[in-house]
């Protein structure tokens, strides 16, 4: 099991369980070292007081807070340890709301909650037996790292998780984000369903990190010596380019059928750009008109080569009559 992170209990209304709280994330992350590339020595961060410039030790490091310019309070970890609150050891369950009414933006680190002993073992089982027969999630309150935060325990694979979550207030509003209105045809959004529909999948099992296999492939080129791997290919698109959006779902539809073998119906479509027409006096004219123009030349070749042909078989003609006399 991996290290506890912090030693507590549930309370559900009258039942208390003792549980630890555990990681259910790992980090595969590549951390480098910051370092001196003249010699390749470490290069630390010194942790240095501003008013007398000496470097100080961990444990004459406290927490300060700034109630005014120049004056500072100082909180101990045995205050915040004492104070007042129900959640200081306890994860305190306050509602139970339905699953689908969380919005996932609130959601923030996952963590399993570990029965804490013998003792803790059926009540654990009581309220995990209770969340599984439920559509529904509880909505705890604990303490932790200095601050009352918000939790919402639900069940994983016979296991008890809480996800810390944000408050009300720490949401910020998305509406100043959202683009300016546009319309959008029922026929476009039928294909955008179809394509949700040819790319649905059962999980997300076969997705992996890409960039740090390709970080761990240069990490290992440059440690043994070898040449660096050569960059993807790949044709980016340039910004601001417009394309045809219907033509591209129909062509994404396809593009994911085909990778499954599936059949499809109609001509095959094709994602094309949508350049701004251009007018006389060194802009190009539309499309219309250069189609005519292409048309217009290559009449006018056809009946300059006709007329090429008629001359020289008129003096053929001429010369045989003369030849005759």
């Amino acid at each position: 099991m991996p290290r506890p992170l912090w030693a507590g209990a549930i309370s559900f209304g009258l039942v208390t369980i003792p549980v630890k709280i555990v990681s259910a994330t790992e980090d595969h992350d590549v951390h480098f070292h910051r370092v001196h590339l003249a010699d390749m020595g470490r290069v630390r961060t010194r942790k240095v007081c501003e008013l007398d410039g000496q470097v100080v030790s961990q444990d004459e490091i406290g927490k300060g807070y700034e109630v005014s310019t120049g004056e500072t309070v100082t909180v101990t970890d045995e205050e915040l340890e004492q104070m007042p609150l129900p959640t200081a050891k306890a994860i305190e369950i306050v509602a139970f709301v339905d699953a689908g009414t969380i919005d996932p933006v609130r959601i923030s680190d996952s963590y399993y909650l570990a029965a804490d002993g013998q003792v803790a073992a059926k009540p654990y089982t009581l309220l995990r037996r209770a969340l599984e027969r439920s559509s529904k999630v509880a909505v705890a309150k604990f303490a932790w790292h200095g601050r009352e935060r918000l939790g919402l325990l639900r069940m994983r694979e016979g296991a008890i998780v809480l996800h810390s979550m944000k408050w009300p207030d720490e949401v910020r509003n998305p509406q100043e984000l959202a683009p300016r209105a546009v319309e959008v045809g029922e026929e476009e959004i039928e294909q955008a369903l179809q394509l949700a529909d040819s790319m649905t999948i059962e999980d997300l099992a076969g997705f992996h990190d890409e960039y740090r296999q390709a970080l761990e492939d240069i990490i290992a080129a440059k440690s043994e010596g070898k040449p660096l791997p050569s960059p993807a290919g790949g044709e980016e698109k340039g910004k601001g380019e417009v394309v045809d959006l219907m033509a591209a779902l129909n062509a994404s539809v396809k593009a994911a059928k085909d990778s499954r073998g599936e059949a499809h119906d109609g001509q095959d479509a094709t994602v094309h750009e949508m350049r701004p027409a251009k007018k006389a006096g060194g802009r190009t004219a539309p499309a219309k008109k250069k189609a005519a123009s292409s048309k217009t030349a290559a009449a006018k070749k056809t009946t300059a080569r006709s007329s090429s042909a008629k001359k020289a078989t008129g003096k053929k003609t001429a010369a045989k009559k003369r030849s005759a006399s």
